[in-house]
Formats: structure tokens, C-alpha cells, sequence
């Protein structure tokens, strides 16, 4: 059989020039049964001397690096991690890796599937921005597994590296900055519960409240599990308190989004009748009207960093383990204004 005018490899074509059955190079290849050595290497040289799924695929089975990395991020659904991936592609590329994308949709479930795949591809490392597993069945499976890992934006315990934004910090200077414009009857739109960001930024809140002595009150936080539906609906509830609030925070870009469209639905005007400000700048932010009050991550950084941290993870495996907090930016524009 031929194909492009070139002999057709097969596995049948493999085990004819190492001897042995058609199953055992399945074994070898796909790593299913333990093979005798000697077995093994015979079928490792014959896929080397046949050119049976290109000579990388050989060297691959062999133990030698892929020099691919793979990004289990849901990149799909949210602009910030799209962005995020963006800058981790041209690190990559930038370093000689090829980068292998699967969104995990922020299902746990599907998240643990994704980094099995990756993992049986024998990427050399995986970058992973966590979902809200309790159990932390995919970062467990990471660890068994002895994978090179960096965990992107958010922060689970100190197993691996893993590089994010200061998110308590930045957003208590984010309170702070409404609060200064006189607003004392503030909001917050939190993200999805478990996550590391939005127990940060829910601390920050409070802390800029405390320090201007404004009484905390758990009716003002909604959640709005960092979408554009929920936070509309959180914000529709928020406007119908006895006293709503005069100004609104929000934990990321999806959640801005949608207390917008709940502010339009209300019929209300941003800042003239309620000030919005909010995680995450993007491309329209700044020609929105108004222009809107933004934290923004340095996404860049935080690709190229996450990138760097994991190439230096799979050179030295037993380097010290190093997590990275980097600065946002507050960036002021129209969408606050004095209460």
C-alpha cells in the first residue's frame, strides 16, 4: 500500500522489523503493558529505523522532551485568560515550544479529563489556571504523576509554582478609590466561590471598608460566579434593596458586563446615578461610555512569567518552589463619580 508515492509505515510494519507481535509495539507505544527491555528497546529501534509516526515520536516514547507544553485554561469563555494565552503562545513560541490549548470550561469535572489528555500526549509540563474543585482532583493527578506544573492566576496551596495578581491588595485600593469619592454604601459582585481570586478580592473589600470605618454589610455582596447572566441578576437584586448601593464593585471583566446590562435594564446612568469600577481592563474599556474604571492585570507578564517559571520547573525538577504575586493597575476613567 502507498501513499504520496512512499511506502505506507504501519504497526504491522514496526513489529516485521523488530520481531515481535503487532500488540507488543502497541504496548511500548502507548505504554499499556510492561515490556521486557530488551523487547522495548528492539521496537524503539525499529520505529526509529522504519520512520513509523516521525523519529520525534520515537524519541518521545524514549524519554527525550517534546518540547510541548500544555495550557489547561477556559480561555473560551472569558477575554482576560484568552488574553492570557495569547501572551503564554508567544512566550512559548519565543522559547522553541509548541503550546497544546484545552479549554476546561471551569468544570471540574471535564478540567481533570483535559489534564489526563495532556498528559498522555507527554507534554513536558502543563500550565493550569485551577477551577473551584474542592477536591483538587486534577492538581492531585498532577502531583502523582510527577508533572512540571505552574498554576496561572490562581493561587491553591504551595505544591506547585504558580504565578498570579496581588488580588486583596489591589482591590482594597479599588474600594478605596469610591470610597474617597464619597461613596459609602458600596457593593461588591464576587466571583465563583472557591476561588482564590475571589476570596482575595471579597478580603480586600472588607479591608477598605474597615479602614474608613464603614460598617460591613453582607447584604451589598452578591455573587456573581464571575459570568455575565448570574452578575446581572445579582445586580438587579442589589438595585432592589430598601437602600441599594451607590456604587458598584465587580470581581472581573464577565461580571462588569453584566452589572452593566442590569444598570441599563434599570434605566439608570453610569456615574451620574450609580458609579461602576471593576477587575480586569479590555479592548473597549477605554471608548466605552462612559470609560470605565478598571483594575488591570498585567496579562503579559503573567503569560510570559508562567511560561519562564514552568521551562525553569522542567530543567530542574527539584528547584524550590516559587510563587509569583505581580502588581495591577489602577486606571482611573468616568465610570465613578462622587456619590
Amino acid at each position: 500500500m502507498s501513499f504520496n508515492g512512499e511506502m505506507m509505515i504501519t504497526m504491522e510494519t514496526v513489529a516485521a522489523a523488530a520481531g515481535v507481535s503487532t500488540s507488543t509495539v502497541s504496548h511500548v507505544i502507548n505504554k499499556t503493558r510492561k515490556v521486557h527491555p530488551d523487547t522495548e528497546r528492539a521496537v524503539l529501534d525499529a520505529i526509529e529505523r522504519v520512520g513509523y509516526s516521525p523519529n520525534h515520536l520515537a524519541r518521545a516514547l524514549a524519554g527525550a522532551p517534546t518540547r510541548t507544553v500544555g495550557v489547561a485554561i477556559s480561555a473560551l469563555s472569558n477575554h482576560y485568560f484568552a488574553t492570557v494565552v495569547q501572551a503564554i503562545e508567544a512566550e512559548c513560541a519565543a522559547s522553541g515550544l509548541m503550546m497544546l490549548l484545552a479549554d476546561t470550561h471551569e468544570d471540574s469535572d471535564y478540567e481533570l479529563k483535559v489534564v489526563q489528555a495532556l498528559h498522555e500526549r507527554r507534554v513536558d509540563g502543563i500550565l493550569i489556571a485551577p477551577t473551584a474543585d474542592p477536591q483538587h482532583r486534577a492538581l492531585d493527578y498532577l502531583r502523582d504523576k510527577g508533572v512540571p506544573t505552574v498554576l496561572v492566576d490562581r493561587y491553591v496551596g504551595t505544591t506547585f509554582d504558580q504565578v498570579g495578581v496581588e488580588s486583596r491588595d489591589a482591590a482594597q485600593t479599588l474600594v478605596s478609590h469610591v470610597i474617597g469619592l464619597g461613596h459609602r454604601r458600596i457593593a461588591f459582585v464576587s466571583g465563583v466561590a472557591g476561588l482564590s481570586t475571589t476570596t482575595e478580592r471579597l478580603e480586600g473589600y472588607r479591608l477598605a471598608l474597615e479602614a474608613a470605618r464603614i460598617k460591613f454589610d453582607p447584604a451589598l455582596v452578591r455573587s456573581g460566579e464571575s459570568r455575565i447572566e448570574p452578575a446581572c441578576e445579582a445586580v438587579k437584586h442589589l438595585l432592589s434593596l430598601d437602600t441599594p448601593p451607590t456604587a458598584l464593585v465587580t470581581g472581573n471583566n464577565l461580571m462588569t458586563i453584566g452589572s452593566m446590562q442590569a444598570l441599563r435594564a434599570a434605566g439608570l446612568i453610569v456615574p451620574k446615578d450609580i458609579s461602576l469600577v471593576g477587575f480586569d481592563d479590555f479592548d473597549w474599556a477605554e471608548v466605552f461610555s462612559p470609560r470605565l474604571t478598571v483594575m488591570a492585570q498585567p496579562v503579559d507578564e503573567l503569560g510570559t512569567k508562567a511560561v519562564r517559571l514552568l521551562t525553569r520547573r522542567i530543567a530542574n525538577p527539584s528547584a524550590r518552589r516559587q510563587t509569583v504575586r505581580l502588581a495591577p493597575t489602577l486606571r482611573i476613567r468616568d465610570s465613578a463619580g462622587a456619590a
